[in-house]
C-alpha cells in the first residue's frame, strides 16, 4: 500500500537586486509542486511561519481515505493526521504549532499504516528527533551551537499523534484500537530569575539596538520587548496571552480593563483549556504602566505593540535580550 506522492516542498527564493545594489525583491518562502510555485507571503529566514502554508496545501491537494470499519493496516499514518488537521486542528487554540507537528510526524512515518504503529516505532521517532536540529537553528549567523529537539518536544508530537488516532477511532474510521507509546513526562523546571537576573533582562531588552550590516544603529528595536516581560514579570502570564491582550473586549483575544485594573486572560469566545487562564488583578505599578502606554499612544489597540502593530510573537527579540543579558 503506498500513498501519493505530495511532491509539494517548501523553498527560499533568493532576494533580488538592482544594479545599483538597492533591494528590489525579499527573499520569500514559496511552496514549489512540480512546475507550480505558490508564495506562502512570509519572507523571514525562519520557515517556521511557512510551514503551516505547506500543510494547508497537502491538505487541499489530498484528501484521505475515510473508508469505515478498516484493518489498520488499510490505513495510513499520513491519512489519519490529515483527518485531525481537517477535522480538529481549526478548533484548537494553536492550529499552527499543530501543523507544524504534523509535518515532523509525516516526515518520519512516511508510507507506515496503524499497523506499523508500536512500542519500538515510537521510541525509534523519539530517537530520531533528538538527534536533529531545530529548524529554527542559525549556528552560522549566531555563533551558537545549534539546538537539537528535545525527547520532550518528540513527546508533544506523539500527543498529537495520539490525538489523531484516537479521534479517528471514534469517528468509526478503523476497526481496532491502536496504541501510542510515549516516553517518561520530563521532571518540571523549577529554575527562576532572581531580582538582579530579572532586572538585568529587563534591562537589556529596553536597550537593544538595531544591528545593520554590522554596525549598531540609534534603533530601539526591544522596547517592546521589555513591556511584554514587565507584564510577565507582574502577573505570570504565558506568553500568548500577552501577545493576544488587547486593550478593549475583543472576540478571539484577552483584554484588559485598566479602569478596574484586571487583566481577563482568556480570549472572549475561546473554551477554557486545561492551561486555565482565569482574570487576575493587576498590581498597581503594571497599571500605572500600562494607563500611561495607553494615554502616549505606546499601546493603542494591544498591550504590546511594534511599530503601531500587535505583536504575534516576540520568540527571536526575547532570546537576542537574554543573549545580552
Amino acid at each position: 500500500m503506498s500513498r501519493p506522492t505530495k511532491g509539494a516542498r517548501l523553498w527560499r527564493r533568493p532576494e533580488k537586486r538592482n544594479p545599483d545594489g538597492s533591494l528590489r525583491e525579499r527573499a520569500v518562502w514559496v511552496i514549489r509542486d512540480g512546475s507550480r510555485k505558490i508564495s506562502t507571503g512570509c519572507t523571514s529566514e525562519d520557515c517556521t511561519d511557512a510551514e503551516p502554508a505547506l500543510g494547508d496545501y497537502l491538505a487541499s491537494k489530498y484528501q484521505p481515505d475515510r473508508g469505515r470499519k478498516r484493518h489498520p493496516s488499510e490505513i495510513l499514518v499520513a491519512d489519519v493526521l490529515t483527518i485531525y488537521l481537517t477535522d480538529v486542528a481549526p478548533h484548537r487554540a494553536r492550529e499552527n504549532e499543530i501543523k507544524q507537528r504534523a509535518l515532523a510526524l509525516d516526515a518520519w512515518w512516511e508510507d507506515s499504516t496503524l499497523a506499523d504503529v508500536n512500542g519500538a516505532k515510537c521510541r525509534a521517532y523519539v530517537e530520531h528527533r533528538i538527534s536533529q536540529w531545530w529548524k529554527s537553528a542559525k549556528p552560522d549567523k549566531t555563533g551558537n551551537p545549534p539546538r537539537t529537539v528535545t525527547e520532550a518536544a518528540a513527546r508533544r508530537e506523539l500527543e498529537d499523534l495520539r490525538a489523531a488516532i484516537n479521534h479517528h477511532r471514534q469517528e468509526g474510521y478503523c476497526s481496532e484500537i491502536v496504541s501510542v507509546t510515549l516516553p517518561e513526562k520530563p521532571l518540571p523546571r523549577d529554575a527562576s530569575l532572581t531580582r538582579s537576573e530579572a532586572a538585568q533582562l529587563l534591562w537589556a531588552a529596553w536597550r537593544a539596538k538595531q544591528v545593520m550590516r554590522d554596525k549598531v544603529t540609534l534603533r530601539a528595536v526591544g522596547k517592546h520587548v521589555a513591556r511584554f516581560i514587565l507584564v510577565g514579570l507582574y502577573t505570570g502570564t504565558r506568553s500568548q496571552a500577552i501577545c493576544s491582550a488587547a486593550l478593549t473586549p475583543a472576540v478571539g483575544r484577552g483584554h484588559v480593563d485598566l479602569d478596574a485594573g484586571v487583566f481577563h486572560r482568556l480570549p472572549i469566545g475561546r473554551r477554557q483549556t486545561k492551561k486555565r487562564q482565569p482574570p487576575v488583578r493587576i498590581p498597581d505599578r503594571l497599571l500605572a504602566h500600562m494607563r500611561r502606554w495607553r494615554d502616549r499612544g505606546i499601546s493603542k489597540t494591544a498591550v504590546v505593540e511594534w511599530c503601531g502593530k500587535p505583536v504575534k510573537k516576540v520568540r527571536n527579540s526575547f532570546d537576542e535580550a537574554v543573549g545580552l543579558a
